[in-house]
């Protein structure tokens, strides 16, 4: 709690070096160039203690991620609420791409990444590993950093970070809301062998299979119309395309998911859809095993998958010094 009665939230390295300091530089540029509804604000750092502090706003309800998974089981996301949520992570990122005063690339993008403030309204965080870039400019070229499961196969492979990489990541987070599993799954084969599994690579193959249904999680089949269903696994299939070109802009995303909203809004949902593209594309590049996963990162929050806002530090003795 700050002096003026505020509850913030503390970000805390757990160890000072060179690297891991640019990290929470970098953060603390990337968000002063933000104003966005629905990405987390940053309101100061503090210099004046052994290890840097990054001071937030308090978020108090958690990670997208904790409600996909049932961690939180008092409160479950219902259809609705899940449209909506998905409707503001593509909002705030084609902010970012398209409407900041430069584009940012936000290069980490995942359930734990988002958080769900007291109205459960998502606020887009994680910004250590975000870019800002030059008007005009259209990748950047960078060692590969991110999350095996949310990483674009595409910037993996040529080190090009784009923002249909953001785009890629959206997409899984996409099916993480339609289906309620995990980015990655440990499960066993037929011979009894384990082995990790990327939620993009089964939800691309149960939809050419014609098993959309039989992945979809419970409270979603039991809300949705099976035509809304069908709208939003397009659109994440499409997210999805191992083609960067092929991907839709988050800009497009976001036309195309308030359009859903507003038709799902109606008394009659059949009529309305007809404002709704719904696009196929047969052509889906064969997908391969994910056989690990390595992250990367400086925080207990990042590390760990933990809620950055599950602890708070006492401030009345640090000054806190706006950026």
């Amino acid at each position: 709690m700050l002096t003026d009665g505020r509850i913030v939230a503390v970000k805390k390295s757990k160890v000072v070096d060179e690297g891991q300091l640019s990290e929470f530089i970098n953060e603390v540029v990337i968000l002063s160039q933000i104003n966005h509804r629905d990405v987390v604000k940053i309101l100061g750092c503090c210099l004046e203690t052994e290890v840097p502090l990054l001071v937030y706003e308090f978020i108090p309800n958690g990670t997208l991620y904790q409600y996909i998974q049932g961690q939180i089981e008092e409160f479950q996301l219902t259809w609705q609420m899940r449209l909506r949520i998905a409707s503001e992570i593509s909002g705030a990122l084609s902010y970012l791409h398209s409407a900041a005063s430069f584009p940012i690339y936000h290069r980490d993008i995942k359930s734990t990444n988002i958080l769900l403030d007291e109205k459960y309204r998502a606020k887009v965080a994680g910004f250590r590993t975000s870019r800002s870039i030059v008007i005009g400019q259209t990748h950047l070229t960078t060692v590969i950093h991110g999350t095996f499961g949310y990483l674009d196969p595409e910037y993996f492979r040529s080190s090009q970070f784009t923002e249909k990489s953001d785009v890629y990541s959206f997409g899984v987070v996409l099916v993480e809301l339609l289906t309620g599993e995990k980015h990655i799954s440990l499960v066993t084969s037929s011979a009894k062998e384990k082995e990790y599994r990327s939620l993009a690579a089964y939800f691309i193959t149960s939809m050419e299979e014609d098993r959309l249904l039989d992945i979809v999680d419970a409270l979603v089949l039991k809300e949705g119309s099976e035509i809304e269903i069908r709208v939003v696994a397009n659109l994440a299939r499409r997210c999805l395309n191992l083609n960067g070109r092929n991907r839709p802009t988050m800009r497009e995303v976001t036309a195309e998911l308030e359009a859903l909203q507003m038709a799902e809004k109606s008394s009659n949902a059949q009529q309305n859809y007809e404002g709704v593209e719904f696009v196929e594309h047969k052509s889906i590049e064969q997908w391969g095993a994910v056989s690990s996963s390595t992250r990367t990162g400086w925080s207990a929050w990042d590390r760990d998958g933990d809620d950055p806002t599950s602890s708070l530090l006492e401030l009345p003795q640090l000054s806190v010094k706006t950026w």
